[in-house]
């Protein structure tokens, strides 16, 4: 198993304006900002700004950074607010310019494969598409700590919330999401496993 990351190491020399441990936990951290951002901005190009305007603000501040603050959570804060920001605008925008789209027009379904690969990758579809359908907490608390390795408390820090409450988020959407694979395929999967 691997070592964990040395966020308080990283923490500590990024306050002396350490550009080795920014770019080591930019390595480190990038992917999983992206992935994050995206659970939120529905958008590759703005996931990606999201992630890389994360790390500008990182450095900005970097200065008055807490040893005693979870980097990893104040790094996902910054991105939710980024993410945020970005829909938020891009909404307005939207409105300004009177340009509503159909959001939800159904998209023909890919071409099947006769095979598992294309069975998995159907289910992974329609996976992504139930957690779409939680609330925005839920999917939230659910990205943060199921995807993202987040703590409940980290999460909470990030969500501006209880570790109780992200835990009441998560098994909402768990419950959720064991209901549309029941519905989907009864004997898809263990009901205790999910």
């Amino acid at each position: 198993m691997p070592d964990a990351p040395p966020f308080d190491e990283w923490c500590r020399r990024l306050k002396a304006s350490d550009r080795a441990a920014y770019a080591e936990l930019f390595d480190t951290m990038y992917d999983p900002l992206f992935r994050y951002a995206r659970s939120i901005t529905a958008s590759v190009a703005a996931a990606r700004d999201v992630a890389q305007d994360t790390f500008v603000r990182l450095w900005d501040v970097r200065e008055s950074l807490s040893p005693g603050q979870s980097l990893k959570a104040y790094l996902y804060r910054i991105a939710r607010n980024r993410a945020y920001n970005h829909e938020r605008n891009q909404r307005t925008r939207t409105a300004k310019k009177d340009a509503v789209r159909d959001q939800t027009a159904a998209q023909p379904a890919p071409p099947t494969r006769p095979d598992a690969q294309a069975d998995a990758d159907q289910l992974e579809d329609r996976l992504w598409r139930w957690i779409g359908e939680l609330t925005d907490r839920q999917r939230e608390a659910l990205v943060l700590t199921r995807f993202d390795g987040l703590s409940h408390e980290e999460a909470a820090d990030v969500m501006d919330i209880s570790p109780r409450t992200v835990n009441n988020h998560i098994v909402r959407a768990l419950k959720h999401l064991r209901g549309r694979i029941h519905d989907y395929e009864p004997n898809l999967l263990d009901r205790d496993e999910l």
